[in-house]
């Protein structure tokens, strides 16, 4: 197998981010080997759903249009969603957001995360400038004035004009670098698993804000729903340990039952959150993306949609350089990376953290204020169209692949 030579790319981490990069940089002409520790994942039971799903808004939308792999993704299962409904659990406050009011078709779709993962599998494997090293890890690795060198698990050594961890929160590439994190235990646990309800979803993605955590109903095809429960530790390990029909009258009661009884529940899970920042995205012939860079809360599901515009970001910066015939490695290049992406993160970050502990407060006089405010923006249309907007991925400075609007259908 061929290494990636002085003149490449590494990019430790074949998830949703590192994938989508190492697919763009290839696609550029860029010569980029793609370090993934998982083995190939076999063929799954049609009816089955992959506890981890992404809520991908239009932006990751046009990077996977742009990569060619979105009509792929849809063939393979997507759930697009219309609308989002937002309540108070303190109140009455309710906001709805829908995507006809900005003259949209759909908000996003809820993908599974093997979905996309094996969309860009796919589209690596043809790619005459993509080396796959699978399974492999980066145990070490040696930065030069000209180059950075990866030692794999294996003992073999790589090289490369820069190394990208993509490698998720617990980014060896990042420890290796030295970089540290500003980090946050939220000290709540997200419980995670498919659920089927007495009612449609209605194509809607619904959350309702509990005094101990957030707790969201995505849209799932065959009319079932993947749900995400963010709950204190302690709480978490009382609904883990419940059978099936006493957590379904737990969630159906925290739920509302806004979907009717809770009818079937699948196999549960739950992480713990964390908000995380790195202190630097770049460094001499290294950088970062998605979760080794930042990690948000889930409340918003922005945290996949912020990792794929650090790629979409990066790869146009490399690329560029390369066209130019620059060093792609060199630290004044790549800190055009970090300019461009850090201040959009940190913001998200800052404002996720803020709806956490404004919705978690248990102060009377704060309750009545948010749902005040919930029910005042709801009412004043032109105000939310930002918003809406601005979750979907369509404002700001975005990487030219994600500006894309080719075919931006419903699916």
């Amino acid at each position: 197998m061929k290494a990636a030579g002085s003149g490449g790319v590494l990019v430790a981490g074949g998830g949703c981010v590192g994938g989508t990069l190492a697919c763009a940089l290839a696609q550029a002409g860029v010569r980029t080997t793609l370090i993934e520790a998982r083995p190939p994942r076999g063929a799954w039971a049609a009816d089955s759903v992959d506890l981890r799903v992404y809520a991908i808004g239009r932006a990751s939308q046009a990077i996977f249009e742009h990569l060619g792999i979105w009509d792929e993704i849809l063939g393979m299962g997507a759930c697009p969603y219309e609308r989002m409904v937002v309540w108070d659990a303190g109140g009455g406050g309710e906001i709805r957001f829908e995507a006809a009011e900005i003259g949209e078709p759909v908000l996003g779709h809820i993908i599974e995360e093997r979905v996309i993962v094996r969309a860009l599998e796919g589209l690596a494997g043809r790619s005459e400038a993509l080396t796959l090293e699978r399974p492999a890890r980066v145990t070490d690795l040696a930065r030069g004035p000209d180059a950075v060198r990866a030692r794999l698990d294996d003992g073999r050594w790589l090289e490369a004009a820069l190394l990208v961890g993509a490698d998720g929160r617990d980014s060896r590439v990042r420890q290796l670098a030295g970089i540290g994190v500003d980090a946050h235990d939220y000290r709540q646990q997200a419980i995670v698993c498919v659920v089927e309800t007495e009612r449609p979803h209605r194509a809607t993605a619904w959350q309702r804000f509990l005094p101990t955590g957030p707790l969201a109903f995505l849209p799932l095809r065959r009319g079932r729903c993947s749900i995400v429960w963010s709950t204190t530790p302690e709480d978490a390990e009382v609904l883990l340990a419940l059978d099936e029909a006493s957590f379904a009258e737990r969630l159906g009661e925290a739920f509302e039952r806004r979907l009717g009884a809770i009818t079937a529940v699948g196999e549960r899970a739950a992480f713990p959150l964390a908000r995380q920042h790195a202190e630097h995205y770049v460094a001499e012939r290294l950088a970062l993306v998605g979760d080794a860079a930042h990690v948000i809360h889930p409340l918003a599901g922005q945290g996949v949609n912020l990792g794929l515009l650090d790629a979409a970001a990066l790869a146009e910066v490399v690329a560029g350089a390369c066209r130019r015939r620059r060093d792609p490695g060199a630290l004044h290049a790549l800190r055009r990376y970090e300019r461009w992406r850090r201040g959009d993160n940190l913001a998200m970050m800052w404002a996720m953290d803020g709806f956490k502990r404004l919705f978690g407060s248990r102060n009377p006089l704060l309750a009545g204020a948010r749902n005040l405010g919930l029910g005042l923006v709801d009412r004043a249309g032109p105000l939310k169209a930002p918003l809406v907007r601005q979750a979907m991925g369509l404002a700001g400075d975005l990487p030219a692949m994600a500006a894309a609007r080719r075919g931006m259908g419903e699916g």
